[in-house]
């Protein structure tokens, strides 16, 4: 019987600067992660399946299989399992929380991504959105930047206040950062260093007026054409960076409509995580320019993250 990796193992093996460093080298190696299938579950509750393999020719294979349900309000909002084979004999190796995995990697790529992006002496971020991810992607960004305020933001007060009290007990948030909520979005967002969004809206929330010159702009959510974030304006200012050329220009609900639109060229998306990582782009050029990073997930970040738990995991099992 394969081994089931739990979250709490998950959380132990893959601290954010392990985890960031390790995504760094992992975009410049060779893995096979074709873009994910996206199914429809039910019109009804609007619920999705996501599966996403990825694979080395000499190490492992992995799938992660994803489902998706905006509308569930009893319980998260998405669950997920990973499952680690070995690529030359097929053999399972372990089976693993989904969700750790998925919230982990997702944060620490965005927070790889800003280290190339944002200004080095970006101290505010302003966090749009109070779910699940919200609190690992707000510890996650002051790993790789001198973060000394978190600013919540949610239609719901209350859950926003959870979110900064789980944002405050997290185990890896450094100690001098002062976290609060706020429900004043368009003020926060023109006093911020950093806008990460992690929502299901349909609808841009973030309006291009609110958003200041040097302003770095992390997009989460959105990971269907019909999703948004920004307004069409903020992405016709912005240097538009993605994870991937392939996910985002197929499925990103800001990048697909914007260049339906025309408000985006093609041209206009200059790099994805692969290019900035490998230093074939500098990435942020001059202080005041606007950036915006486009993720939809890719399962070379799943992969990655599960080799280093399995590294963990295995080193107990042979001892």
């Amino acid at each position: 019987m394969i081994p089931f990796v739990s979250k709490d193992e998950i959380r132990l093996s893959l601290s954010y600067p392990k985890l960031i460093t390790a995504l760094e080298k992992a975009f410049t190696e060779e893995v096979t992660a074709p873009v994910r299938h996206v199914h429809s579950l039910s019109a009804t509750t609007d619920s999705s399946l996501l599966l996403m393999p990825a694979w080395q020719n000499e190490g492992n294979t992995g799938v992660k299989l994803v489902t998706v349900a905006p509308k569930n309000q009893q319980h998260p909002t998405v669950h997920a399992i990973y499952i680690l084979l070995d690529t030359q004999t097929g053999v399972p190796l372990a089976l693993m929380d989904g969700e750790e995995l998925t919230v982990r990697r997702t944060a620490a790529a965005s927070a790889l991504a800003s280290g190339f992006l944002s200004r080095e002496d970006s101290q505010h971020l302003v966090m749009v959105g109070n779910g699940g991810l919200a609190p690992h992607l707000a510890v996650a960004h002051c790993h790789r930047r001198p973060i000394k305020r978190i600013s919540i933001w949610g239609r719901d007060a209350e859950k926003s206040q959870r979110c900064c009290e789980s944002i405050l007990q997290h185990p890896e948030l450094p100690s001098d950062v002062i976290v609060d909520f706020t429900e004043n979005l368009a003020a926060s967002c023109h006093a911020a260093d950093i806008i990460s969004c992690a929502t299901t809206s349909k609808q841009a929330i973030v309006k291009s007026e609110w958003v200041r010159p040097g302003t770095h702009i992390d997009l989460v959510g959105g990971f269907t054409p019909a999703m948004r974030e920004v307004d069409d304006l903020v992405m016709s200012r912005a240097r538009v960076f993605v994870d991937t050329f392939a996910g985002a220009i197929s499925e990103a609900g800001d990048i697909v409509q914007c260049l339906q639109n025309g408000s985006l060229s093609r041209d206009a998306i200059v790099a994805e995580l692969a290019m900035l990582c490998s230093a074939q782009h500098p990435g942020r050029q001059s202080a005041s320019e606007v950036t915006v990073f486009k993720s939809v997930g890719t399962a070379l970040e799943d992969l990655c993250a599960a080799n280093l738990v399995w590294q963990t995991k295995s080193a107990s099992l042979n001892k």
